[in-house]
């Protein structure tokens, strides 16, 4: 009888860790969600069945994609320098409506660093001291408004030009 208890035990505790192990935790695979999210919302009824409307607006999506969205459909093979092919991993699951969490799920099986990505932290620039960031930063807050600083040598330059930009893109 206790030999009996201790394998029910053990088939509750084996079959317990597969379930944990099968799901995604929090931020895992969040640019791949993300992405995928918003691919989906931007299909039409018509396009959301068929796997090669689908193929072809998640290729007009990746042209657009910047940094780890780039990043993202470059391992899916999205962009055209991808070396690999696995963008029906995708379009076929979607086009029978599978959930996207279920398709990074199954995407991290076949290539971890998909769910390894992540988006950076945004940086609130109302209430942050740009005296403060460094360097590295600075330019990073350039490069998100889409802009490059010409001459720029010292700190004191960037923080310059990102207080003429933050003036720009308020009024916007």
């Amino acid at each position: 009888m206790k030999l009996y208890s201790l394998l029910v035990v053990a088939a509750i505790l084996y079959l317990d860790f597969i379930t944990v192990e099968g799901a995604l935790k929090d931020k895992e695979c969040e640019v791949c969600i993300k992405f995928l999210n918003k691919v989906k919302d931007s299909l039409t009824s018509e396009e959301e069945g068929d796997y090669k409307k689908i193929e072809t607006k998640m290729r007009k999506a990746c042209k657009k994609a910047k940094s780890k969205d780039n990043r993202f459909c470059y391992y899916i093979g999205g962009t055209e320098d991808a070396a690999t092919g696995m963008l029906n991993e995708v379009t076929k699951p979607m086009s029978y409506s599978k959930p996207v969490e279920k398709i990074c799920e199954a995407l991290k099986s076949k290539d971890a660093q998909i769910c390894e990505l992540q988006y950076e932290q945004k940086i609130d620039l109302k209430n942050t001291n740009l005296k403060k960031l460094r360097v590295k930063q600075l330019k990073k807050i350039l490069n998100d408004f889409d802009e490059t600083c010409q001459g720029c040598v010292e700190k004191s330059d960037y923080i310059k030009k990102i207080e003429e930009l933050m003036a720009q893109h308020s009024e916007l």
